[in-house]
């Protein structure tokens, strides 16, 4: 099985038990090392199912379970998996099985970026906090800070030390107790929650932990603090914890990791084994001698030296007076190296941030070199998938206030934005969900006709479907109400080019369907 692993890769896959720290160097064979890893578990008469690896992407998780599943051949396949998923996933599940013992329903929403601001910008509105202090991008920015630290809002107000953290901190304890009130958690909630089930019910930490008798982490440099807590306390019992990164690539101690969690595995771990991957397969030497001699500056980290047997010629460093010229300068050595045969699917541009590609796009399109743009909007971030899922958190979910405001005059039925906020400030007032007063007797008085009109049959339509996905299944339900709110009709109306139609549309049908897969395996 391990034929083409070096003496390094093969010593990390052939240590089947106690605490392992591989140390991966970039272009060394780490998911190589993982899967093969896996698989040698299983060869080795571990339970499949009886195996947890954690990786940071979905991507990654997704190649790591094929990968592992191929070394072991077709009869081995049809048994049980591997549980290997991203951290936030493993949580979900986590969450779905216990999280009613912290007082939030098993079936909570996950708001997302846009549903946290809309929150925020709800909850500095309640403790009437000017815009110019604290907007709700720094919000939910400053909370996000917190939970991965694994601060919580009583911890916040403690440590507040301005007058804008203390703002921030009363603003983070209400925003809490909103996320729970209508059911849901955001993504920073996931890792923080499980935390506290942990903590707080010794029962269920101990459940969770016996579900596996080895636990592999991929990427571990990049581990923040809560991460690290849930980590250690599903491996403690029987310590077969493998981990597999480089400190020399941590670079996201922006968003809460930690480096110091792969510095220390071996004081956290006495008993712990390390072993180093060294050997660069990606790079050529010209490129590791540069980046040996600058990452040997660095004063906290694991000794190691990449080496590699390929060669090249040697990087260069060029200096431009603006982004226009860079650009230019850049697509004219293109244009030299296709002119020489090389093709344009050999070359990239890499740009630290999506705003930074257009004067290449531009110089690009001038010099008329085919090129394909990566990195463009999120599917989910797509305005039809966003008021689709809005719908279906309606279906289960009608407190959810970001989902009401979202869909309530989505297509048109004559509730403005004027009578978006007059419904807004009346659940302020009043404590209540914007849901409930929608009904005619919590409404704010002087509504347009229109509006109320709209607002009947919103409510009518709302409570017709709550009733009918209770009674089948969720997906045609759902289905059926797009149907009856013509949503297609909608997109046509929105987007008059038949191309960009049909993206939209289509991007509709591959959520539907992804739902339809989701629930047939949760049945």
């Amino acid at each position: 099985m391990d034929t083409g692993l070096n003496e390094a890769q093969r010593e990390a896959v052939e240590t089947l038990s106690g605490p392992l720290l591989v140390l991966a160097g970039a272009g060394t064979g780490k998911t190589r090392v993982v899967t093969y890893r896996i698989a040698r578990l299983i060869r080795h008469g571990v339970r499949p199912d009886r195996i947890l690896a954690v990786t940071f992407t979905n991507k990654a998780a997704r190649e790591m379970q094929e990968r592992a599943m191929a070394l072991l051949g077709r009869k081995k396949r049809a048994a049980a998996r591997p549980e290997i998923s991203t951290f936030h996933s493993l949580c979900v599940r986590i969450l779905r099985r216990h999280i009613d013992r912290l007082g939030y329903p098993k079936d909570f929403a996950i708001y997302d970026r846009a549903e946290q601001e809309g929150l925020a910008r709800t909850v500095l509105r309640e403790i009437q906090a000017p815009t110019t202090l604290l907007r709700p991008s720094d919000l939910v920015g400053w909370i996000s800070g917190w939970k991965s630290a694994g601060i919580r809002p009583a911890d916040a107000i403690v440590q507040a030390r301005t007058d804008r953290e203390h703002l921030a901190a009363s603003a983070y304890r209400r925003y809490q107790k909103a996320l729970q009130t209508v059911g849901a958690v955001d993504f920073d909630d996931l890792l923080l929650c499980t935390e506290e089930l942990f903590d707080r019910f010794p029962d269920v930490r101990q459940a969770e932990a016996d579900r596996f008798d080895h636990i592999l982490i991929d990427e571990y440099q990049d581990t923040n603090a809560v991460q690290y807590r849930i980590v250690r306390a599903l491996a403690l019992p029987h310590r077969n914890l493998a981990v597999v990164g480089d400190d020399d690539q941590s670079i996201y101690a922006w968003r809460g990791a930690q480096v110091e969690h792969i510095l220390r595995f071996q004081h956290d771990w006495p008993d712990a084994k390390i072993v180093r991957l060294q050997i660069n397969y990606r790079s050529t030497r010209e490129i590791l001698t540069w980046s040996n001699r600058l990452i040997a500056f660095n004063r906290f980290r694991h000794p190691k030296e990449l080496v590699s047997d390929r060669s090249g010629p040697p990087p260069r460093i060029l200096q431009f007076p603006d982004e226009e010229e860079e650009a230019a300068g850049v697509v004219a050595e293109i244009q030299a190296r296709l002119a020489h045969g090389a093709r344009p699917r050999d070359i990239a541009i890499l740009c630290r941030t999506n705003e930074q590609s257009r004067p290449f796009e531009q110089q690009l399109r001038k010099a008329k070199i085919p090129y394909v743009l990566v990195g463009g909007m999120s599917f989910f971030d797509r305005k039809e998938v966003r008021d689709l899922l809005a719908y279906w958190r309606l279906l289960v979910h009608p407190e959810d206030d970001q989902a009401v405001l979202r869909v309530l005059n989505r297509p048109p039925r004559g509730i403005g934005p004027a009578t978006a906020e007059a419904l807004l400030s009346a659940s302020i007032q009043q404590r209540v969900p914007v849901w409930e007063v929608l009904c005619p007797e919590r409404r704010p008085p002087g509504l347009p006709q229109a509006a109320v009109q709209g607002l009947n049959q919103f409510c009518q339509l709302i409570e017709e479907f709550r009733h009918r996905v209770q009674q089948g299944p969720l997906v045609e339900t759902l289905r059926e109400m797009l149907d009856r709110i013509d949503y297609r009709r909608e997109i046509e109306h929105t987007y008059p080019d038949p191309n960009d139609q049909q993206s939209r549309w289509a991007a509709v049908e591959e959520l539907i369907n992804a739902l339809s897969l989701y629930a047939s395996r949760t049945d």
